[in-house]
């Protein structure tokens, strides 16, 4: 690579015809004279000039909050004052970070995986082994090193696909129909841009829940299609109404093309679990319809509430017929990185499509095989998760034990963070019936109101932002989630460890109050 300057005084007086005209090429940045007289050319990538749908992106979990809560953190190590002395982060699922312990099974094995060599350490229980070589035997040169077929490890995929026979009670499972993705995220991104053409009216729409998880307004932001908001409903313990969709759905049509309705079950902000009633009518509304469905199942093993329990949409399209089960398309996804395990960091995951287009599958073949494969790890994970331990085998009950203490630990803490928010005057907290996070709704002053608006932010941002501020706990805004207008609210994870949870609980009380008091 040879960068090339161009002294124009020097060519000048040289007489030098250089048979272009710097100032009036259209189309290509200007070059700059510098001090030294030298030419520099303006950026090829800017602001101006990068991809637009890109800006439009926002991710409210990693937003400005996030930022400034990495800058406390560093400004205490350095010795600064503040009024608190640590920084709690509740902004994030991530399980691990928290404090959540991960299952030693899926540690030994993927150690083994990783360095073979400690398949003669006596200190790993046989069944660790067994499964870290059946592993090993999928891989290309038994390497976890090596990639995977597009679609993933066809042993995996096949354990994904018993799985869910398991799960969904016999109801089949072709693995030709699962994908190992890099997480759902991945799968959820990869979907939806088989989803997304057209243009104008006829551009693709796309169903999402308010609130809602910013990966999707954030995907559909980026790949241009149009975002069709449906609200769950706050006063029903945040439950999904059919007329709302009816509601959404009918506004939509005159704008754009609504293709695809996304579900999230257990919610993500929420925490709220689908009833099979619901399930059943989200099924014959998207048949009536015609949308393709995405069911977001990341956390289908968070459920705590009494009198709640995990529906598959696939269990019960296909208890609900041929009618709909040979006729819905769907595709739902799932993760090693929530419910017991919260192994973010491996990115594993899956999704399985049912009742695709051949064509269509083909092109979504090819499209995933653009990536090469997802991460090897984090299939091996996967396998993990959906093939534990079984009854006999050495590490099946400290499995259970350590699995069982982790969703009792979760359950413990979902009824802890609802009932301290619901004895704060003007902090309003729905039953966290499943996933790892409450959205509790907040009174804001209208003096807090009208200054945040005059500094152009948010109310709710304000309000998390003076809270990390003065306590250092570190929540994200409902606004990044999507809101009924004139509501406030926040999202914060039950994941950090009980007496953690505890300071965090009590300093959001504390903070409520003095801002309250305030702005009145």
């Amino acid at each position: 690579h040879v960068e090339i300057r161009v002294n124009l005084s020097v060519a000048a007086e040289a007489g030098l015809g250089l048979g272009l005209d710097h100032t009036t090429r259209r189309g290509l940045p200007k070059e700059k004279m510098s001090e030294n007289g030298m030419m520099s050319r303006a950026k090829v990538l800017t602001i101006d000039t990068m991809n637009p749908t890109v800006k439009k992106v926002e991710y409210a979990v990693r937003g400005p909050i996030v930022a400034r809560a990495v800058e406390l953190e560093r400004e205490l190590s350095e010795g600064m004052k503040k009024p608190f002395s640590e920084v709690i982060k509740a902004n994030i699922g991530d399980a691990h970070a928290m404090g959540q312990q991960p299952i030693t099974f899926f540690r030994q094995v993927l150690a083994l995986c990783s360095y073979p060599e400690l398949l003669s350490d006596s200190t790993f229980p046989e069944d660790a082994k067994s499964r870290a070589c059946s592993i090993l035997n999928s891989c290309g040169g038994n390497s976890m090193g090596s990639y995977s077929p597009s679609q993933g490890i066809e042993s995996v995929r096949q354990d994904v696909a018993r799985y869910i026979e398991r799960r969904d009670g016999g109801v089949p499972c072709d693995p030709d129909n699962i994908y190992l993705t890099t997480g759902a995220s991945d799968g959820i991104v990869t979907m939806l841009k088989l989803l997304v053409c057209g243009e104008g009216a006829t551009r693709a729409g796309v169903m999402i829940s308010i609130p809602q998880y910013p990966l999707y307004s954030a995907a559909l932001a980026e790949l241009g299609a149009v975002q069709i908001n449906y609200y769950l409903n706050e006063e029903k313990f945040w439950s999904l109404d059919i007329s709302e969709l009816q509601r959404a759905l009918d506004e939509a049509r005159l704008y754009c093309n609504p293709r695809a309705l996304c579900i999230i079950n257990p919610g993500n902000p929420t925490g709220q679990v689908q009833s099979r009633e619901c399930i059943e009518d989200v099924i014959r509304f998207a048949a009536q319809e015609r949308l393709f469905l995405m069911a977001d199942e990341v956390y289908q093993d968070n459920v705590y509430a009494e009198g709640c329990q995990f529906h598959s949409f696939k269990k019960v399209l296909f208890e609900m017929g041929p009618e709909y089960s040979e006729t819905v398309e769907l595709a739902s996804f799932h993760s090693t990185s929530k419910c017991y395990m919260g192994e973010c960091g491996f990115r594993g995951g899956y999704m399985e499509i049912i009742n695709m287009d051949d064509d269509v599958k083909a092109q979504l073949t090819k499209l995933l095989s653009v990536r090469l494969c997802p991460p090897v790890p984090g299939q091996a994970l996967m396998d993990l998760v959906v093939n534990p331990p079984q009854p006999g085998e050495p590490s099946y009950e400290r499995f259970i034990k350590e699995r069982t203490a982790t969703l009792s630990t979760l359950a413990e803490k979902a009824k802890l963070t609802e009932q301290v928010l619901n004895t704060v005057q003007g902090i309003s907290c729905n039953p966290v019936q499943g996933a790892m996070y409450s959205f509790p709704r907040i009174t804001i002053p209208e003096k807090a109101v009208k200054e945040a608006t005059d500094m152009g932010q948010q109310p709710d941002m304000f309000y998390c932002m003076k809270m990390l501020e003065e306590t250092g706990i570190c929540l994200v805004p409902g606004s990044g989630f999507g809101q009924r207008e004139g509501t406030y609210h926040f999202r914060m994870t039950i994941l950090p460890r009980t007496d953690k949870l505890k300071i965090l609980l009590n300093k959001v009380q504390e903070f409520h109050l003095k801002f309250t008091q305030q702005y009145s």
